[in-house]
């Protein structure tokens, strides 16, 4: 930098002490002439396609795809004789994944002190809307929508509540969005709900790549621990088989099991990344979740017992 600021000072200097021997003749009579519009050289065309950084989201997400993949990771078997499950494994896993948190609340990624909280479901119906931002594929979305379509269906038929896409006043929004989207992220953020905690927000401004996704649900005002709204945030630049761990996940949670264990298994809802997919186990976590007789606020002391028996009685799965 300094030896180009040099030159070209250098070269400044030699024009003025030319300029002052060379006489300046009269301007003429006459004033330039506009040039003509064909002549006004073309504004430079934005550029097509996705951003260098969206670029190399998708080549470091796919090589994330592939090293797992290469580990017997990211299944989609949902579970089979490698991976027994007691009912005194549900009970464990459930209190764990409903009663205590990943990250401390309103604090953006900071990692929870670990106490329990009270049970958080929906008791209201879940409507979901599935929007994209400007930065992703065309081809890519009808897809993505399909994705979320047939998985609502799903989770609807297995905890047996009212959970739908619909573009009509919907309270669940699962955000499809690229690296290039984040301002348009933002603001439709701040769309959904105006009042949100600004280290929320910060949350999704900032989100490192070693955050592949996540979902912030917001309970209602006359009672804090049923939800009203939630809204999910998928990574367009991962490959298919990660952006359908993502949904699979970010739902599920987005319904109430908002925790980790590294003792649930077969899980999605461990960090170890086994499973890419809901399985047989979180079907039942769900179920128990929306079983009437556990409600919002309640402490895993009291649900402990609710939970023996809804697991005493069953003849089979939940």
């Amino acid at each position: 930098m300094k030896s180009g600021l040099k030159s070209g000072l250098a070269a400044g200097l030699a024009m003025l002490a030319l300029s002052a021997c060379v006489m300046t003749p009269e301007p003429p009579d006459t004033r330039p002439q506009t040039r003509p519009a064909g002549l006004v050289p073309p504004e430079p065309a934005a550029p097509e396609g996705p951003s260098s950084a969206s670029r190399a989201l998708m080549r470091y997400y796919a090589a994330v795809q592939a090293d797992l993949q290469a580990q017997g990771l990211l299944r989609t078997d949902g579970g089979g004789y490698d991976t027994p499950y007691t009912d005194t494994d549900v009970m464990r896993n459930f209190e764990r994944i409903a009663f205590y948190d990943e990250y401390e609340r309103d604090a953006g990624l900071k990692r929870s002190s670990g106490g329990a909280v009270g049970l958080r479901k929906w008791t209201r119906p879940v409507r979901m809307s599935v929007e994209f931002g400007d930065g992703v594929p065309q081809a890519q979305r009808p897809l993505d929508e399909r994705m979320v379509r047939d998985y609502a269906a799903r989770l609807r038929q297995i905890t047996g509540h009212p959970i739908t896409v619909s573009r009509a006043n919907p309270n669940f929004h699962v955000l499809f969005m690229s690296e290039d989207d984040r301002d348009q992220a933002i603001a439709r953020i701040r769309e959904i709900v105006p009042n949100i905690n600004p280290s929320s927000l910060t949350l999704f401004r900032t989100l490192p790549r070693s955050i592949h996704c996540l979902v912030v649900a917001f309970s209602g005002t006359s009672n804090d621990y049923s939800y009203s709204r939630a809204i999910a945030f998928i990574r367009s630049e991962h490959p298919e088989l990660m952006r359908r761990s993502c949904v699979h996940e970010e739902l599920a949670q987005g319904l109430g099991l908002a925790n980790d264990s590294p003792r649930a298994r077969p899980s999605i809802f461990n960090d170890d990344d086994e499973f890419a997919l809901l399985t047989s186990h979180d079907e039942e976590l769900l179920k128990l979740l929306y079983h009437p007789s556990l409600t919002p606020g309640m402490t895993p002391q009291q649900a402990r017992p609710i939970v023996a028996r809804i697991l005493d009685g069953r003849p089979g799965p939940i």
